[in-house]
């Protein structure tokens, strides 16, 4: 099935441009990922869907001016979301130096503007930019009660952070509800996506209020005792 295609079965639809953009960045996850190991999928077919069409799904949020993307990996869902906007503002933190290089080869490649990727660690990195972005995403890095102390840090007040989770999310988001709490996010939706033989879900957390700065931690604070 043809890119364009698919997506329209899905009611998602992007100009003809993007999705050029969109196949090239296939073309560059196929040719890298025997050196770099970016992705388990490795058809193209299975990348529209598990990859593209998945990170396409959070499109239909109001991602504001400034995304940052955590734990972004191969570019998902940051660089699919910049191709869907290119005005959107889109940090990818990733702290795999080759998948930076990779990273980096794919904004070169596709042209793209306004978007850096920062080979630092999330909570390093938020020390520096606390409470700096509309919209912080972040899929398959973590569980939610860990993953939220990785994000909330880097959302503004009235900002989303975005968790990508499998069907597992909601047994997470109830281990996370301290950790909300503390951190000033309050649950706004949980939206169930058919994928398909996948079921998805996007938690979607409110920024309601400032985070203590003590927040985040170092990471092994964070692993061995998630709030």
């Amino acid at each position: 099935m043809e890119l364009e295609e698919l997506l329209n079965s899905l009611n998602i639809t992007l100009e003809e441009d993007r999705l050029r953009q969109l196949e090239l960045y296939a073309d560059l996850l196929m040719q890298w990922n025997g050196k770099f190991n970016l992705t388990a999928i490795t058809d193209r077919q299975e990348i529209y869907l598990k990859h593209f069409a998945d990170c396409l799904l959070l499109n239909s949020y109001p991602l504001g001016e400034t995304l940052c993307d955590v734990g972004t990996g191969a570019g998902f869902p940051a660089i699919v979301l910049k191709i869907a906007d290119p005005d959107l503002k889109v940090t990818m933190l990733e702290p795999n130096h080759k998948k930076v290089t990779f990273l980096n080869e794919v904004i070169r490649q596709l042209g793209l503007k306004d978007i850096e990727a920062v080979d630092q660690r999330s909570e390093d990195y938020a020390r520096e930019h606390y409470e700096a972005f509309d919209t912080v995403t972040s899929r398959a890095v973590a569980a939610m009660n860990i993953l939220s102390e990785l994000c909330l840090p880097l959302v503004k007040v009235g900002g989303h952070f975005l968790a990508m989770k499998g069907p597992r999310g909601n047994e997470e988001l109830q281990e996370s509800a301290n950790a909300l709490k503390k951190l000033g996010g309050t649950v706004n939706a949980v939206d169930s996506h058919e994928l398909g033989d996948q079921q998805r879900l996007i938690i979607d957390v409110l920024k309601t209020g400032q985070t203590d700065r003590r927040y985040p931690r170092n990471y092994a604070q964070i692993k061995k005792k998630p709030l």
